[in-house]
């Protein structure tokens, strides 16, 4: 792909060189290759980098937060290139939010999510032709999308005047949903979906599971026909980690520890929890308490390091005794981020990601209703 790019062709650096290539040079070397050309760009280029990524990465990030500021943010721009660092379905969402002589770019192209991948476009059009056996869906069931999904996901939601929702606004949304159509139809995260209805007072007996593997989601005709909500059987791979027992293991040797919790964790966790709240909450509920807090989180490895380096007078446990984080977001790496940076000042390739139009009207539309609330 040649590209034209406004950067003086005698400050052009050398060839970009391969991934493989730059693993093979101290990282040391990258990193200054990377302050040269974030230099030579200039503001040409806005570099996000959403909470999870490596502290090498965020280092060159120029704004840095969950991903529908960053997507924001990215809307806010006149740099005619961006570059996400985060996951597939994040840049989508910054190129439908971005005008189209902006350039989305993905610094690694394997760099997904697990939870958005559980449910597909053929997945959710399925559930709504089967849903069809049973009621009318376009009259009584609101389509809502975790932020946490496909563009195309986005765009099946807008086509069926559904709504995008985010950790910190599903309980808006999702009153907004019910006072649109008796039901719910909640995709892919299931733990997002059931904690925040259980907030709201939704009875057990008025949510069902959406298994996308069995017929009719492995529900009966008198199951869909009774339900307020439907949760898709998703989850997040790091956020399924954690277990109620770790809480309790935590408050056992501190007994003054506060748990925090994501709401992708599980309802059993969530339950336990003193504080539940999406990333930038708990952030700021870190930030905000006294000097000698204790706080055990149950969320992302690279978040949970970093308010520990920003908070060094706040004990921080990662909550689970089993190390892990988002392995697609460790994908990024100061490699190919350098590799994404020397392709833009030499007009060669790199990964964009770009959505098409259809998707992006529809997709646009539903995110527009939700950002509409406030």
């Amino acid at each position: 792909m040649n590209i034209d790019v406004c950067v003086p062709r005698d400050r052009k650096l050398e060839a970009t060189p391969s991934i493989q290539e730059l693993y093979e040079q101290p990282e040391s070397e990258v990193v200054s290759r990377i302050h040269t050309l974030k230099q030579q760009l200039g503001d040409q280029l806005l570099i996000l980098g959403h909470h999870y990524q490596r502290e090498e990465v965020i280092a060159f990030a120029d704004i840095t937060g969950d991903s529908l500021k960053l997507a924001q943010e990215a809307a806010k721009t006149q740099a005619p290139y961006i570059i996400f660092c985060g996951v597939h379905f994040m840049a989508e969402m910054a190129d439908v939010l971005t005008d189209e002589h902006q350039t989305v770019i993905l610094p690694d192209p394997a760099a997904g999510c697990s939870m958005a991948d559980m449910a597909n476009d053929e997945q959710v059009q399925r559930c709504w032709n089967e849903l069809s056996q049973v009621i009318t869906p376009d009259d009584c069931v609101t389509p809502m999308t975790y932020i946490n999904s496909t563009a195309a996901l986005k765009a099946f939601c807008g086509e069926h005047e559904g709504i995008v929702c985010t950790s910190g606004n599903a309980k808006r949304v999702m009153q907004w949903a019910w006072n649109k159509r008796e039901k719910i139809l909640f995709f892919p995260d299931q733990h997002l979906g059931e904690n925040t209805a259980l907030t709201m007072g939704i009875a057990d007996e008025d949510m069902i599971i959406w298994d996308p593997f069995k017929p009719m989601g492995g529900n009966s005709e008198e199951d869909i026909k009774r339900a307020k909500l439907i949760l898709w059987k998703g989850f997040c791979s790091v956020h399924q980690l954690f277990k109620a027992e770790h809480a309790d293991t935590m408050r056992s040797n501190h007994p003054d520890i506060q748990i925090l919790a994501h709401p992708e964790c599980s309802r059993e966790v969530c339950e336990t929890a003193d504080f539940v709240g999406s990333t930038e909450v708990i952030i700021q509920h870190v930030s905000n308490a006294p000097a000698g807090s204790k706080f055990a989180i149950a969320t992302e490895l690279n978040l949970v390091n970093r308010l520990r380096i920003n908070h060094p007078d706040k004990p921080i446990w990662f909550l689970s005794p089993t190390v892990s984080m988002c392995s697609t977001m460790f994908r990024t790496d100061p490699q190919h981020l350098c590799y994404a940076m020397q392709a833009i000042v030499n007009g060669e390739g790199y990964h964009q990601i770009k959505v098409d139009h259809a998707d992006r009207s529809n997709a646009l539309k539903a995110l527009q209703t939700m950002l509409d609330l406030g």
